[in-house]
């Protein structure tokens, strides 16, 4: 990844309390920025069982979806590419919380615009937003965690961003396929529920303390003069001797999300059209399944060492991959389901590996734009594969494209077990453990 910010080295999750009126503490924090994590990427998928009302209402085919999907994550990477890395110079509340707005006004979009244009405008912005969040998130809850218990190992931190990411992911076509299915409005319910969500949580994401340190360059201006942060490409500061190992990291995002990105896109439209069941309550409900494994796996395996987790989410994304093909072929509800449920799984161990090598390779002060690479690998897996998908599914049977989709993830499923399960150098392994 090739982003910067010119800036001095800063000491994240080590600043005090500001004393602020009402300011919350570092524990308390903790948990007000796990929940926000999880709303923002519940509010990612809420469109995911609505694609199909869409289709109806608007009048688009399936390649349409492929193109609503891949606005989002075009906006993912774009915003990970030139800002994934801000909070590390700036501060995380002071990314975190625009990041939220954003997502606010994709959902008043979502709510005004039911068009086509508008269902892609809305999509790309709801993508900025998730861009600023997931990394800057994802190192805000390690470095609060270590200002409320500083003798605390960061694990609990890195579980418990890596649970709210995919549970998050989960949780949003649950709710909003129950809520289309059973609730009056159904492209417009879902919507108001997530923007009062997202308003809460950016009021109380104003009241957690900061833990780093915005550095200004100051050339010539002394103490009291800061001059402004002055913005200029860079990639992610990874030791030279860890990059390999860093590199095979975001390859295991990419492959991880392309995975995903299967239930979030098209799999409702197999469950509806090839599968022959049209619920929304259903096709959300199937996402949750997937994502509610990947964070179950995350946490059953969460005190298990990085390179147990990839191998174990390597053979689970494996073995589910089968069945979901055979499934569409046969084709056969519980047998999609099934796999979905193991290759969800595996997909959530794999990035919880990923994540934790990539952040424990990374010096504190450049953690925000280590994680930025991997998700920025991982939501570029979420697009090419996807649209890829997309494209063929408009040439060549839906079972001959999911064949193919499954074969090119399977071989890239090999390449990553080849590369990151390699022995560690062992100055890979002296620069994971001076952090």
């Amino acid at each position: 990844m090739t982003t910067a910010l010119a800036q001095r080295p800063s000491s994240p999750g080590l600043l005090g309390r500001s004393g602020r009126p009402g300011q919350l503490g570092h524990g308390a924090g903790f948990w007000v920025v796990a929940f926000t994590f999880a709303v923002t990427m519940a509010f990612s998928t809420v469109p995911t069982p609505l694609y199909l009302l869409y289709q109806q209402q608007i009048g688009f085919g399936q390649f349409m979806v492929t193109v609503v999907f891949a606005a989002f994550a075009v906006g993912v990477v774009i915003s990970l590419f030139l800002a994934g890395h801000l909070s590390d110079a700036i501060g995380r509340r002071r990314v975190l919380l625009p990041a939220i707005l954003v997502e606010a006004v994709a959902a008043a979009l979502f709510l005004v615009t039911p068009t086509l244009p508008g269902l892609i405008t809305a999509r790309f912005l709801s993508g900025i937003g998730i861009g600023l969040v997931v990394a800057t998130a994802t190192a805000y809850l390690s470095e609060l965690h270590l200002g409320a218990r500083p003798a605390a190992e960061r694990g609990r931190a890195d579980l418990l961003a890596t649970v709210a990411n995919m549970g998050g992911i989960g949780l949003g076509p649950l709710v909003s396929g129950l809520l289309a299915q059973y609730v009056t409005g159904p492209l417009r319910t879902p919507y108001l529920v997530f923007l009062m969500l997202l308003l809460a949580s950016a009021v109380a994401v104003a009241l957690v303390p900061e833990t780093v340190g915005a550095t200004r360059t100051t050339p010539g201006g002394g103490p009291g003069h800061p001059a402004a942060l002055r913005y200029r490409p860079r990639r992610a500061a990874v030791p030279v001797a860890a990059r390999p190992r860093y590199f095979a990291a975001t390859a295991a995002g990419f492959t991880a999300f392309a995975v995903l990105g299967l239930f979030t896109s098209l799999a409702p439209s197999f469950v509806a059209d090839t599968l022959d069941h049209p619920s929304r309550a259903l096709a959300g409900a199937v996402a949750f399944l997937v994502f509610g494994m990947a964070g179950t796996a995350q946490v059953l395996l969460s005190r298990t060492a990085a390179r147990r987790q990839i191998i174990t989410g390597l053979g689970l994304m494996a073995g589910g991959l089968v069945p979901v093909t055979v499934a569409v072929w046969v084709p056969s509800l519980p047998v999609f389901l099934a796999g979905g449920a193991v290759a969800g799984a595996g997909a959530g161990v794999l990035l919880k590996g990923a994540v934790s090598t990539a952040a424990g390779l990374a010096e504190p002060s450049a953690r925000g734009a280590a994680l930025a690479g991997v998700f920025l690998a991982g939501y570029a897996g979420l697009t090419v594969p996807v649209l890829a998908l997309g494209v063929a599914t408009q040439i060549i049977a839906v079972q001959l494209a999911m064949l193919g989709f499954a074969g090119v993830v399977l071989v890239a499923i090999a390449a990553v077990g080849q590369r990151l399960l390699r022995p560690v150098p062992v100055a890979v392994a002296d620069a994971q453990m001076s952090i």
